[in-house]
């Protein structure tokens, strides 16, 4: 007989909550990306994404944080953090890749047992980072980026919501599969 818990939802509340979560984290990515849009570019009045992407202009710098943080249009036609972009032929590649681990991830979550609570949240936040990359590379042709960090001297690449959702949710498998790992070995003593 399975445990009782708060954690043992029915599967329909449990799907659910993934389908919140992930919805949410593709439409504040969506939202960001829009207010992104209308960051300040040189030359100004540059055709977004076309402009962008051919790099005839850039996004100006906008200090959020001075000397930590700054909102900077790009248009990245690579992956996540500005890997690969500029290399022809990508996008088409990446979106299918995308679309299917979205099919992959969706078939996962709906798998999990109801203890894995942390699993489907990270899958949850996957999924909405990729389904939101996905958007825009079908919609422009390329991910818009807008997020820019510093320390000293070191710049890093420029992100957006749906990278940093992506950057967290693997993270928090990897840390689900560790403690997994744990879990099994307890049992088995």
């Amino acid at each position: 007989m399975p445990a009782s818990g708060p954690w043992n939802m029915p599967r329909l509340a449990r799907g659910l909550i993934f389908l919140a979560i992930f919805l949410c984290t593709t439409g504040f990515d969506q939202a960001s990306k829009q207010w992104a849009r209308g960051l300040p570019t040189h030359p100004a009045n540059c055709d977004i994404p076309d402009d962008l992407v051919a790099r005839n202009c850039a996004g100006v710098p906008q200090p959020f944080i001075h000397g930590v943080w700054d909102w900077e249009l790009a248009m990245n036609d690579g992956v996540a953090f500005s890997t690969l972009a500029g290399v022809g032929g990508t996008q088409i590649i990446l979106s299918v890749l995308a679309a299917l681990a979205l099919i992959w991830i969706g078939i996962t979550a709906a798998r999990t047992r109801p203890e894995e609570r942390l699993k489907r949240l990270a899958l949850a936040l996957v999924a909405g980072g990729a389904l939101g990359n996905l958007v825009d590379r079908v919609r422009d042709g390329a991910v818009t980026d807008f997020i820019r960090w510093r320390a000293g001297h070191h710049v890093w690449p420029i992100f957006n919501v749906a990278d940093a959702a992506l950057l967290i949710g693997i993270a928090l498998l990897l840390i689900e599969s560790v403690l997994a790992k744990r879990r099994r070995a307890i049992l088995q003593t």
